[in-house]
């Protein structure tokens, strides 16, 4: 342990057995809590390397509760985070409507770390309880179309360093690692990164993976398509950038995308938009975003008919008869 960290204090990077080596031993109570935040803040200080991430990556899955729900060939629909920009829940409602739109969603997620309300955070102020039985979690995609994957529950090596983290208050390399260590292994991917390095990161990791994928960076430094900027969008088909005008809209300003001070608050934004009852820039966003994911699982279709098909989702409150039978499932 400590040969690893005097490498990184001499600006070494770490090949793939070393970075997995090192997130092994940070979860194994082999560095003190000086030290995890030493490691923790190096990589908030340089950019992380490939190897590295491929590395780290790989521990994470090593060491998470394995589940199989590879019969239902799900997707996940999952930013990094980290962006500071405080939106309202885009991803999470963006995967309420796509599996209402008919695609199985195995959706991993968080509380929020550097923003006030993460995914977990927002369903569990609407109800939702969350688990790791993959009998419970195949009944909710049969009943739903969804299930949601709680990070803490099938990823408890990471319980160590949960206080460190929140006491950082900002995002960390672990932040980036949340869409790639899934452990429902999804067969498609919609990713937001929060930015164009990373979103280089993950297309050389992800083009080598047996998985559809959609990697999107918004240019003014969100990680979602939030249609106040062009946005980069990556594939396996290649790199193309979005503007409001490839969904016939105009651009948005930042503040129409305000989440709210308190989880409370997100909450209840949360819930008026999947109630039918968004600005029309919140469901802009969500149509947009769901639009480009359900693309990305259905290759055949056309933008057009996506963004069809996202706001019969949602503005006929299917989305929303989802999310109340996911409550009352779980």
């Amino acid at each position: 342990m400590k040969k690893l960290i005097d490498k990184l204090f001499q600006h070494q990077v770490l090949d793939k057995i070393e970075a997995k080596q090192l997130l092994v031993d940070m979860t194994n109570g082999m560095a003190n809590h000086s030290q995890l935040a030493t490691i923790l803040t190096i990589y908030n200080m340089r950019t992380i390397t490939l190897d590295e991430l491929i590395g780290f990556r790989d521990a994470l899955l090593d060491l998470s509760v394995k589940i199989n729900l590879s019969e239902y060939k799900t997707m996940d629909v999952c930013g990094t985070g980290g962006d500071g920009k405080n939106t309202f829940n885009i991803s999470t409602l963006s995967a309420l409507v796509i599996a209402a739109s008919g695609v199985p969603i195995a959706k991993h997620g968080n509380y929020g770390i550097s923003s006030v309300s993460g995914s977990s955070n927002v369903l569990e102020q609407l109800g939702v309880k969350f688990t790791k039985d993959e009998s419970l979690l195949k009944k909710q995609l049969d009943k739903t179309g969804i299930c949601f994957l709680h990070a803490p529950l099938f990823h408890p090596a990471l319980k160590i360093l949960a206080p460190i983290r929140k006491e950082l208050g900002t995002k960390t390399f672990l932040n980036l690692l949340g869409p790639l260590v899934n452990p429902a292994y999804p067969k498609a991917q919609y990713t937001g990164v929060f930015n164009i390095e990373l979103a280089r990161l993950y297309q050389y990791l992800l083009q080598k993976e047996n998985t559809k994928f959609s990697i999107v960076h918004s240019l003014d430094g969100y990680d979602e398509i939030t249609l106040t900027a062009n946005a980069k969008h990556i594939t396996h088909f290649g790199e193309t950038i979005l503007e409001a005008e490839h969904f016939g809209y105009n651009s948005l300003q930042a503040i129409e995308l305000f989440g709210g001070d308190t989880v409370e608050e997100a909450a209840s934004i949360f819930y008026k938009i999947i109630s039918g009852e968004g600005t029309d820039a919140q469901n802009k966003v969500v149509f947009a975003n769901s639009a480009i994911a359900l693309q990305t699982y259905y290759n055949h279709l056309s933008i057009e008919e996506c963004l069809a098909k996202s706001k019969e989702a949602l503005l006929s409150l299917k989305a929303k008869t989802i999310m109340n039978k996911l409550i009352n499932l779980s």
